[in-house]
């Protein structure tokens, strides 16, 4: 089954690691965030990945030329330029790098990869996101229900703690806790292709015409994760993730 993993926005919240290379290409523990991603699915049985590219696409691109040979040790013949490599790569992971344009919206990427999806039952993620999401039972949910489209719900962890008030006297404070938030779309989508159809064209925002339509229509449902799940939107989460990387206690590392 292929995942689609939507690589190509500007990343204008997060400008201090962006200016010269795409978001998902930030690292995380030394790794770019998108291959943390690619290796969550890929640990659970799914390594066949779509990369809808855009703003600053070439960065990615070269990092996908070069992943193999920068990995393990070379033998290069400077008569001939013949390469022989040392070693084998522990990432079983085929990437198909798909340019869907600058400026074009996040329905507009899936649209374009129609080509790519044509096939059956698909995935898609943003490429910007981390979570320790049960992917196996994410898929049965889906083939459970029999909809077009399942969607992740997740409740965000508050930056803040609250105040109960009792008119203006402050009566106790609350925990940060993600069970008093709202669920909102955490990403991690299983699709059908018929959910292509959706979406008219490049300038549709997927998270806004499609979906809703998918959910007036009875055809969108919602998997609720209550794990870890954290996106990087900004140099504080960037560095929150470094920060549990770093301590090896990682919630998303299902690899080894």
């Amino acid at each position: 089954m292929k995942t689609v993993i939507l690589a190509g926005g500007l990343g204008t919240r997060l400008q201090e690691e962006t200016g010269v290379k795409p978001k998902p290409m930030v690292d995380i523990g030394g790794l770019p965030i998108l291959m943390h991603i690619m290796k969550l699915y890929a640990a659970q049985g799914e390594s066949e990945f779509v990369v809808a590219l855009g703003n600053k696409g070439e960065v990615i691109l070269e990092y996908f030329l070069n992943h193999y040979y920068l990995r393990r040790g070379l033998t290069v013949d400077l008569k001939n330029g013949s390469i022989q490599t040392h070693g084998t790569s522990s990432d079983d992971i085929t990437a198909h790098l798909v340019d869907t344009g600058l400026t074009t919206q996040t329905g507009g990427r899936l649209k374009r990869l129609a080509s790519w999806l044509h096939d059956g039952t698909f995935m898609m993620t943003y490429g910007d996101g981390l979570a320790d999401i049960d992917i196996q039972a994410l898929l049965a949910f889906h083939r459970a229900h029999g909809k077009l489209a399942t969607i992740t719900a997740v409740r965000p962890v508050p930056r803040f703690g609250g105040l109960v008030l009792e008119g203006d006297s402050v009566r106790e404070f609350t925990e940060k806790s993600p069970t008093n938030e709202g669920w909102i779309n955490g990403g991690f989508f299983v699709l059908e292709p018929e959910v292509l159809n959706y979406i008219e064209g490049d300038s549709t925002l997927w998270e806004r015409d499609p979906l809703e339509k998918l959910a007036e229509k009875g055809e969108l449902m919602a998997y609720r994760h209550t794990g870890f799940w954290q996106p990087m939107d900004t140099l504080r989460e960037m560095r929150l993730l470094e920060s549990l990387w770093q301590s090896g206690n990682a919630p998303w590392k299902k690899w080894k």
